[in-house]
């Protein structure tokens, strides 16, 4: 037992001089808090599920248009329903599957030209599209759409 209160006793100035030492400089975390999981709660609205039909123009589509959509008010993605490839010849793989809590009148999507198969990269920039409805189901006709400045544009 001795031994152990000489111990404890040795630590104690320890301690002191641990007191003294500066502080570890501190790195500012962001954190990003999202109303979107409760835009229902927020609005007294409810959702509905909406699914986007393409009208390809040859203006963007090229050999292929990659399109990932942006969540924005009244909706968000549902999980793999926000990634979209439209090819030439009104080929397309994927389907844009979002929540809304009403029928939206434009979206935006992230864009790059891109084969069918091509492997996740950085995207071009932000595509605005007004959007058509009937019912819950959209019709996106991609002629309309404005491009957005390239990312690298943005400072």
């Amino acid at each position: 037992m001795r031994y152990f209160l000489m111990f404890l006793l040795c630590l104690i100035p320890w301690g002191a001089f641990a007191a003294d030492a500066p502080a570890p400089a501190q790195t500012p975390r962001i954190s990003l808090f999202s109303t979107s999981t409760d835009w229902e709660g927020l609005t007294g609205l409810r959702y509905s599920e909406y699914r986007g039909n393409f009208i390809p123009s040859s203006g963007i589509v090229g050999r292929g248009l990659v399109l990932y959509y942006l969540d924005g008010f009244p909706c968000y993605g549902l999980g793999e329903g926000v990634r979209v490839w439209i090819g030439p010849n009104n080929r397309h793989d994927g389907e844009l599957r979002i929540a809304c809590l009403y029928a939206p009148t434009e979206i935006k999507f992230t864009w790059r030209n891109a084969a069918r198969d091509a492997t996740q990269a950085v995207s071009t920039g932000i595509l605005t599209c007004p959007v058509d409805s009937d019912g819950r189901e959209l019709t996106i006709d991609l002629a309309d759409c404005d491009k957005g400045p390239d990312w690298d544009e943005y400072k």
